[in-house]
């Protein structure tokens, strides 16, 4: 997917909204837990239920590779069944070695098509190019990211800045707008304007909304770009908002909510 139709998708339906699809057996409803492939019947009926209000749907791949190869084909038979329209991203953390990371990048833009994917990037330039080299893919660095380690490594300052902040800047160099993103905590929203000036033009990549705590409000305030540019992931307060038999109709309403809100940001 290119930059250009994701903007128009975000102008379109007036959201920045990306569902995560981290889909753990032991929270779907219970009269879904036992029957055959209960987390496919649970993912299609939450992107049935959301597709109208997001642009982009995230698959954190650690809880269905959790699964062994069962898991696996899960989350493709979920990812094919997201619409084409879509931003699909695979959250899957991956960076190494540049041969390793070649496979990598072959895996999840070859062999699956996703869209995008998130890396590490704290191998260097080399576990990073592979990634950049797919066309109409997109590479998703992490950069300041919401957990309470981000204090022993991205907080740490190298003279007068911060690592996260030479590392968004010497990221950004290596790619465009067109073919690299970043992930940005929400309840690291303070820091947005800063980010912002380092990379006014690519999009970011937010989770952390919803249970996390981070406002909505704010990270628009301060992230938002003319193109809004951002991708506000949410993934617990939607697929889990209802544990019942309606709970395809309570994702619905709360990504309604949401998407309600976003409108009312968007320039």
């Amino acid at each position: 997917m290119t930059k250009e139709f994701l903007v128009q998708q975000i102008q379109q339906k007036k959201s920045y909204l990306c569902v995560g699809l981290d889909t753990d057996i032991t929270k779907i409803p219970k009269h879904l837990q036992h029957i055959p492939n209960a987390i496919v019947q649970f993912n299609k009926a939450i992107i049935d239920a959301t597709k109208n209000y997001c642009v982009s749907y995230k698959i954190n791949t650690a809880f269905y590779e959790a699964m062994g190869t069962k898991g696996w084909d899960i989350m493709e038979e979920t990812l094919h069944y997201i619409p084409n329209t879509h931003f699909k991203i695979a959250d899957a953390k991956r960076g190494d070695i540049g041969n390793t990371s070649s496979y990598y990048a072959k895996t999840f833009f070859e062999t699956y098509p996703f869209d995008a994917l998130t890396v590490a990037p704290y191998m260097g330039e080399d576990s990073i190019r592979p990634f950049l080299e797919y066309d109409n893919k997109f590479t998703i660095v992490l950069g300041l990211t919401s957990n309470a380690g981000a204090k022993d490594f991205e907080l740490l300052k190298v003279g007068e800045r911060f690592v996260y902040e030479k590392v968004i800047e010497s990221i950004a160099k290596w790619g465009t707008p067109n073919n690299l993103m970043f992930v940005v905590g929400a309840t690291q929203a303070v820091e947005l304007t800063n980010i912002r000036a380092i990379v006014p033009d690519n999009f970011l990549l937010v989770p952390g909304i919803g249970f996390q705590g981070g406002s909505l409000r704010e990270v628009s305030k301060y992230g938002m770009n003319k193109e809004c540019g951002l991708l506000v992931s949410i993934s617990r307060a939607i697929i889990y908002a209802g544990t019942h038999e309606s709970f395809a109709e309570e994702a619905k309403q709360i990504s309604l909510e949401y998407q309600t809100e976003m409108s009312s940001y968007l320039l």
